[in-house]
């Protein structure tokens, strides 16, 4: 396998590293979270946004209700162990069927997460009247998960532009105010240290009355940053043993995420949440292409889900 004539790049071989070991892979040991991707559409264009979000972008268009509750009848035939319902985006809110997408989920008893940015989408008085719906009939099995990329205005407002801070947490006060189950994403691209970065954010729940608990890793999430410019090592067979780390606690192990492209007729099942452009993770039209292995072969494989140890599930 260390044959230098195959002269590799990092992450060209699905099978072997640049050094001509075997790359390690990942094999679905017990679905818990079908992601949707509700369309790359958001209200605003970040700075470091991995998806590339954008008022702009449809790159990944809008998911329909129906074609939700399809992979929903594919999870029971499958019968994959699946506790969790997410959706993600773009911003989520933006998808005019966001409610009725929520809802069905809901109403098969399965946990459901939305990451937002908590802005102008999710204020809309026919999304907020939506919510409050939800929230009377199922309670705590919904839960919004809001970006706030720092505790500090100046470095979110940095990422996110200018007022973007006041807009979110004021969209906070009204999930807090109305007794949300609210869970809160950040990053880690600042430099502060893990300790520190949750101490800010403890700080910032206590002052205004967040039921968020900071030290929580589910409740309060730090994401690494996924900078594509960084060197990072391959991950091999051999690295489980050297981390001491297993496979099942990649996020890939657990978790798929459906997306529909511009173009086409019918959604596809990805391995990873974070590689919506990646063909490579690319499954299939059906949960059960999406039953194959996952060969860890991009770096955010490495320095997000091995090495940074996240996850974007609950």
């Amino acid at each position: 396998m260390n044959d230098q004539s195959l002269a590799l790049g990092k992450f060209e071989h699905p099978d072997l590293t640049a050094k001509g070991e075997l790359r390690a892979s990942v094999a679905l040991s017990g679905a818990k979270t079908l992601w949707f991707n509700t369309g790359t559409l958001c209200n605003i264009t970040c700075v470091n946004c991995y998806i590339e979000s954008s008022p702009d972008n449809d790159r990944l268009v809008y998911m329909t209700e129906p074609e939700i509750a399809e992979y929903l009848d594919q999870i029971a035939v499958r019968d994959w162990p699946v506790t969790e319902i997410g959706f993600t985006g773009g911003e989520p809110f933006m998808n005019p069927e966001i409610i009725a997408m929520l809802r069905t989920p809901l109403e098969r008893g399965f946990d459901v997460l939305v990451l937002t940015n908590a802005m102008q989408p999710m204020m809309r008085k026919r999304v907020q009247n939506g919510l409050l719906e939800l929230l009377a009939e199922f309670g705590e099995k919904l839960t919004l998960r809001v970006s706030l990329d720092h505790f500090d205005q100046r470095l979110h407002d940095a990422e996110r532009g200018n007022g973007s801070y006041d807009i979110t947490l004021r969209g906070m006060r009204w999930l807090r105010d109305n007794q949300f189950r609210m869970a809160l994403a950040g990053r880690s691209v600042f430099g502060d240290s893990d300790a520190s970065s949750r101490a800010g954010y403890a700080a910032l729940y206590k002052e205004e009355s967040f039921p968020i608990d900071a030290h929580d890793p589910a409740m309060t999430v730090l994401f690494p940053e996924m900078d594509e410019t960084v060197e990072v090592q391959e991950i091999t067979t051999a690295c489980w043993g050297i981390l001491d780390k297993s496979p099942n606690d990649v996020m890939c192990a657990t978790s798929r995420m459906v997306v529909k492209r511009k173009g086409h007729v019918k959604p596809v099942v990805l391995a990873c949440t974070l590689l919506p452009y990646s063909a490579e993770f690319e499954m299939g039209e059906t949960l059960e292409d999406a039953e194959a292995d996952v060969k860890l072969n991009h770096r955010h494989c490495a320095k997000f889900c091995v090495l940074g140890g996240a996850s974007c599930s609950a």
